[in-house]
């Protein structure tokens, strides 16, 4: 009795752990779709190139994983930018494990016209104060995109490839509910025999 339970057990953990790479392939159909269409703006400064505001980015996550934060992980000068280093924490909807994406972003210098970023002087008064929340939002949009498409990942690449699911197929499916009922089945079964 307890080998034969103890067998069905291992079974019912075999289908569960195929039940959890099905759930985590849904989940990476989701944030491997194109972004809404309603998102996507054209750059002001770069003519044919797509973005999308970080403040959709913000709620996207925010639907997406809920919990989720930015950990600023470096900021400094590079040349004559802001850079900001940031590393994306977000809370897993399928694992339910915290996870996190790295993410870079750079914003320039702003100067007085015609002068270096390496004159100090020629520097304006709230350049670092405007460059540095720029470069963190940079950095967040930078890491988002790394978590999938629907982030705007690919936006501005040529020839990529769609995301096909390697385990949530329908025929993987139709096995796996047909693997639950057969179990469920067998351990009623095997229940009922104890009792």
């Amino acid at each position: 009795m307890i080998k034969s339970l103890a067998k069905i057990a291992k079974e019912i953990s075999d289908v569960s752990q195929l039940a959890s790479f099905v759930a985590q392939d849904d989940f990476l159909q989701v944030v491997n779709m194109d972004p809404p269409e309603g998102i996507v703006k054209d750059h002001p400064l770069a003519p044919g190139v797509k973005y999308i505001p970080i403040d959709k980015i913000e709620l996207m996550l925010t639907k997406i994983f809920q919990q989720w934060y930015p950990e600023v992980l470096k900021t400094g000068q590079l040349l004559n930018s802001i850079e900001v280093t940031v590393r994306l924490h977000y809370l897993h909807p399928i694992t339910k494990q915290w996870q996190f994406s790295d993410g870079v972003g750079a914003v320039a210098i702003q100067t007085d016209k015609g002068k270096s970023a390496a004159d100090l002087a020629a520097i304006k008064s709230n350049a670092i104060m405007l460059a540095l929340p720029a470069a963190k939002s940079f950095a967040i949009k930078d890491a988002a995109e790394h978590i999938g498409k629907v982030f705007g990942r690919d936006l501005n690449r040529k020839d990529t490839m769609a995301f096909t699911p390697a385990y949530a197929t329908d025929s993987v499916k139709r096995n796996l509910a047909a693997q639950k009922k057969k179990l469920l089945d067998k351990a009623k079964d095997k229940h009922r025999e104890d009792n």
